[in-house]
């Protein structure tokens, strides 16, 4: 009896294994380091040019990798008080839940288009002097904030959450609160890039600008222009 020919496999029913980005091989050696030194809750990370030297990388991947660990709750970045320990969670639970969100970031992005374009315009149609206020203020708080050398993460939020409230749109509104959290995220890592709280306040003003003036059009171009550009982070490029 002859010998049963061994099936030849299909091209392409194997995908060759993709290389580790380089963030997250950050992220993993930092987690490592963080459990090997038993560095505890409270307890703060060496500096980024110290980080840098020692992982033989430059100080932008290093605060690639830092914002990655924000982003998931284990520290928190402080103006003048460098990269403080909130949380000492698994590494694999982090690696897992990082690869999620690179996944899942345009998606955020995309959502957000089609959200707040239309929230914006509605906002220009439709505010109260009430509305133009809390605007107001949430520009002042962040330009605030930049202004002390920060982020001007709270400030951003409030300020989308003003222009939300001022389209009267409950149901744009609760799709807006199903993602917030998620939002809070790709906040985090827009802010993070350098000169980008700047940019972002000046675009900022230009939204609420042709909010008060009642042009819906310019209203949601000028959001456009804002999202495209904030979504424009280092984890995207990466892909």
């Amino acid at each position: 009896m002859a010998p049963r020919a061994t099936p030849r496999r299909r091209p392409g029913t194997l995908r060759p294994v993709s290389r580790a980005r380089l963030y997250e091989q950050l992220v993993e050696r930092l987690l490592d380091y963080i459990h090997t030194e038993r560095i505890k809750v409270g307890d703060r990370l060496p500096a980024e040019r110290e980080l840098a030297t020692q992982l033989g990388v430059s100080r932008a991947s290093v605060s690639q990798a830092l914002v990655a660990l924000e982003v998931q709750g284990v520290i928190e970045v402080r103006h003048g008080d460098g990269a403080v320990i909130l949380d000492v969670p698994a590494e694999r639970q982090i690696l897992a839940a990082l690869r999620a969100r690179r996944n899942r970031l345009r998606e955020v992005v995309e959502a957000r288009e089609a959200l707040e374009v239309k929230l914006a315009a509605l906002a220009a149609l439709r505010c109260t002097p009430e509305d133009l206020r809390a605007i107001d203020d949430a520009l002042g708080l962040m330009a605030s904030e930049v202004a002390q050398g920060e982020r001007g993460a709270a400030g951003d939020e409030h300020f989308h959450a003003a222009v939300t409230a001022a389209a009267h749109s409950g149901l744009l509104a609760g799709l807006m609160a199903e993602i917030a959290e998620l939002i809070r995220e790709s906040r985090i890592e827009s802010l993070a890039q350098p000169g980008r709280p700047e940019e972002s306040l000046l675009a900022h003003r230009k939204v609420a600008d042709a909010i008060r003036a009642g042009d819906a059009e310019a209203a949601a171009t000028a959001m456009a222009a804002h999202i495209a550009a904030v979504s424009d982070t280092a984890l995207l490029r990466e892909r």
